[in-house]
């Protein structure tokens, strides 16, 4: 991949990308696992018998039926890795302006002892997750 990127991963906001979707791909993975377990295969089968191509039967009636667990693992998935701390430090580095965090900049506030910015920057990554989690349970239209 660094060949591909022309630089090096490691302490670029590349690791910060890799290090947050290694971290949420679990909660990802199994929500939508969760989805695709719980539809009704014999609906599937309907489309199948009718005529429908795999394509078909995924794009109009498998998607469909879990775009809500789509929307859900993509925003806790999101929300997961908006806290990602250890992986990213550890990838990413934390460097001012090119890789540094929400989670990193509390950490540096709290080191350096400016405890109203790291109350700021913890009640907007609270606020954020709290909005992603409102998203997830609202009723599709």
């Amino acid at each position: 991949m660094e060949q591909w990127l022309g630089e090096p991963i490691v302490f670029s906001w590349w690791a910060g990308v890799v290090a947050a979707v290694v971290v949420a791909f679990p909660l990802v993975y199994r929500t939508l696992k969760m989805g695709f377990s719980s539809v009704d295969r014999d609906l599937e089968d309907a489309g199948r018998s009718m005529g429908a191509s795999e394509w078909q039967v995924f794009r109009y009636i498998t998607f469909p039926l879990t775009f809500p667990s789509f929307k859900a693992a993509f925003i806790l998935g999101f929300a997961r890795s908006l806290g990602e701390f250890g992986a990213t430090l550890m990838i990413a580095g934390n460097i001012p302006g090119k890789t540094q965090t929400i989670p990193t900049a509390i950490y540096v506030a709290v080191d350096s002892g400016h405890l109203p910015m790291a109350w700021a920057w913890t009640c907007s990554i609270i606020l954020i997750s709290f909005i992603m989690l409102l998203l997830t349970g609202q009723k599709n239209d």
